[in-house]
């Protein structure tokens, strides 16, 4: 095979920032699967050029214009970005891949901006598209692996990609990326991961990783990517104490309520995890996770806040994280609910997130578009907050945006960002809540809804737009859109502003979605 100039880029920002919370934490956020692509290359004796994109670089100056082949990681909020690298190096003359969960959640949609789309991946997909490496227009390749890989490139593989990214990070929070399992073993209709099977990974990998961690940064950050830490308890967390006797590693996981018992916070405890994230959702359904499947209301809350308080007194950093607009949720009480939470949990830090349907993520997106619910928002606001991409079932927008503005200045006013440091233990979960809080997920979040239901309330094209009565993108997000992507936009290819919001149901039907070629220009 040829050798070739590959690209790896990781898109963890949308667009270039200037934010605190991101100089501070997007060296951290680096996803693990497009080191594993930049190994997997390397390996096969290709030249390799990788790039984590936190928000802060000059893309164009960052990649090589003489690439032959670029694969590029995104979100569906860095969609626009990638559409438009994408174009650029194919002007170029270099063939584009797209991998990812924008990939996985539009992959019509992406296949009209790269050559090849893909989906589960694993080291054989690579060596499928290495070999091929031809332009494929106007409609690129969708290939997707039978299941997640059974193995992964391990630190020591991907070091070399790690270090130069957590190089950027400005403080000595720099957080490096392992997993231990795959899939999740509960089947939320709502997540992306409900259809993939669990699938743990080897243990004898996970404690030669942290083992060489250890040696090379002792006092690093580990961010478990798993979609649920912690399903196999005991036998992970004996790999884990085992790999990282010698250093001072600190860990930090995604797990549910049911997991994390007081014996086991105990462990994580003197195991050196300083972070856990758990899922709450709702006051009313969506229990299993929680061990809360018949408590509801108020009930639910006072579970849930005890709970909560007890994993604080050993977890310095808690976030718990809510889904805002749910069909379950009516009126005020389920806002009501949550300010209730905060008041009786003050250390924990909420995380909202707005009902939100991506694509083909998860099987409860065909029933929104059955419903004829899905709204065409650019993929640049699709980050579960700056844009509810689904009508909800018992509020009309006014009411529903005035309830979240109301919950988030009760939960980021200054007495609640002083209740939480007050609860917190003395250390970086301290000033962590605060940096957020007052940045752009507090502060800046409860502005941002401020003018959206202004522009609600004023502009009867915007509301007409939300309401699915036209597809017209208002310029609210136009020129927002505009002017994050700065030199990006001139980039960006014809018509990818636009996507059809039910493409997932269309071909569910037995038919293809419609997929139109564009011009390559940009």
């Amino acid at each position: 095979m040829k050798r070739l100039r590959v690209g790896v880029v990781d898109l963890v920002a949308r667009a270039p920032t200037k934010a605190l919370y991101a100089r501070v934490l997007h060296p951290s956020l680096a996803g693990l699967m497009p080191q594993a692509v930049a190994a997997w290359v390397e390996e096969m004796g290709h030249d390799v050029h990788y790039v984590c994109f936190t928000g802060f670089e000059d893309l164009v100056e960052e990649l090589p214009s003489d690439t032959d082949i670029i694969f590029i990681s995104a979100f569906s909020q860095a969609g626009q970005l990638a559409y438009a690298v994408s174009n650029m190096f194919r002007s170029r003359g270099a063939v584009t891949v797209l991998g990812g969960p924008h990939a996985r959640c539009y992959p019509d949609d992406a296949r009209k901006y790269f050559d090849f789309v893909l989906g589960l991946t694993d080291r054989s997909i690579i060596e499928d598209v290495l070999r091929d490496h031809e332009p494929h227009r106007p409609l690129g390749v969708h290939l997707s692996a039978d299941q997640q890989p059974r193995h992964l490139p391990g630190v020591r593989e991907r070091w070399k990609f790690i270090k130069p990214t957590l190089d950027k990070a400005p403080t000595s929070v720099k957080g490096v990326p392992m997993i231990a399992s795959l899939g999740c073993p509960y089947t939320c209709s709502f997540c992306i991961d409900s259809t993939i099977k669990y699938q743990p990974l080897g243990t004898e990998q996970i404690k030669e990783d942290l083992k060489f961690l250890v040696g090379e940064m002792p006092n690093a950050w580990v961010g478990w990517h798993d979609p649920n830490f912690g399903v196999r308890f005991d036998e992970y967390m004996d790999a884990i104490e085992e790999g990282s006797a010698g250093g001072n590693l600190t860990h930090g996981a995604e797990s549910s309520l049911s997991i994390l018992s007081e014996p086991r916070l105990k462990r994580l405890r003197d195991a050196g995890f300083k972070a856990i994230l758990p899922g709450v959702e709702s006051w009313y359904t969506l229990g299993d996770k929680s061990k809360m499947r018949s408590e509801v209301g108020m009930e639910k809350v006072r579970r849930v806040s005890d709970h909560v308080n007890m994993i604080l007194s050993y977890i310095p950093y808690v976030q718990t994280n809510f889904v805002l607009g749910l069909d379950c949720d009516s009126g005020a009480e389920p806002f009501e609910l949550t300010k209730r939470f905060i008041d009786l949990a003050p250390g924990a830090f909420p995380g909202y997130s707005l009902l939100s349907a991506f694509g083909e993520a998860a099987p409860l997106n065909l029933e929104f578009q059955r419903e004829g619910r899905v709204l065409p928002f650019p993929f640049h606001f699709q980050n579960n907050h700056q844009a509810m991409n689904v009508r909800p079932k018992s509020y009309d927008w006014p009411e529903f945006y005035e309830h979240v503005i109301d919950l988030t200045n009760y939960s980021f006013r200054w007495k609640a960002i002083a209740l939480r440091a007050k609860a917190t233990q003395r250390s970086f979960a301290t000033w962590m809540n605060v940096v957020r809080a007052i940045s752009s997920e507090g502060f800046g979040r409860a502005k941002y809804y401020a003018n959206l239901l202004q522009g609600l309330e004023s502009d009867l094209s915007m509301r007409r737009f939300f309401e699915g009565e036209t597809d017209e993108i208002p310029s609210f997000f136009v020129d927002r859109l505009r002017n994050e992507l700065g030199p990006m936009w001139e980039w960006l290819p014809e018509g990818a502003l636009h996507h059809d919001p039910n493409a997932y149901l269309k071909k569910m039907n037995g038919g293809m979605p419609a997929v139109e070629a564009v011009s390559a220009g940009g």
